[in-house]
Order: C-alpha cells, then structure tokens, then sequence
C-alpha cells in the first residue's frame, strides 16, 4: 500500500476522511434539525434527520473498515445510543 506524508497508508487516511467529515456533518445537521422544526418546517427537519443517519451509518463502517485494517479497538467504539 502506498503511504502518504502523513505516514499512514492512503487507504487507512482516506477512511478517516470520511469517517471525520461523516461524523462533522452529523454534528452540523442537529442545528439543521433544530432551525427547521424551530421553523415549523417538520418535513425539513426530517429530511435532515435522515441525511444525518445516513452520515452516522457512514462513519460506523468507516469504523469498522479501520478496526479490520488494525487501526481501532474496542475503547473507539462509537457509544451505544450516541447520535
């Protein structure tokens, strides 16, 4: 595998990419879903709620993938019920 300046391999820094914006965004989208129900806007806000499910799941099998590759262990895992 090729290693970037970072010194880890791409694969392993692309992975936290992801999984680092997933979780960002995750974060960002609970104001979203607070100014849309804030709004009256439930359809939005519910819209919202899904992109940030969907980011979650995202960041999860990001987890995973890295916990195969060797770079996670059982004290990173995401907390039960933690959204």
């Amino acid at each position: 595998m090729a290693t970037g300046e970072t010194g880890f391999d791409d694969v392993t820094f692309d992975l936290v990419s992801v999984q680092y914006h997933s979780l960002k965004a995750g974060h960002d989208y609970g104001q979203y879903v607070r100014d849309a129900r804030n709004a009256g806007k439930d359809d939005i806000a519910e819209f919202f709620e899904q992109v940030m499910a969907e980011d979650s799941a995202r960041a999860k099998k990001c987890h995973e993938f890295l916990k195969a590759l060797g770079g996670g262990t059982d004290q990173t895992s995401p907390q039960q019920g933690a959204n």
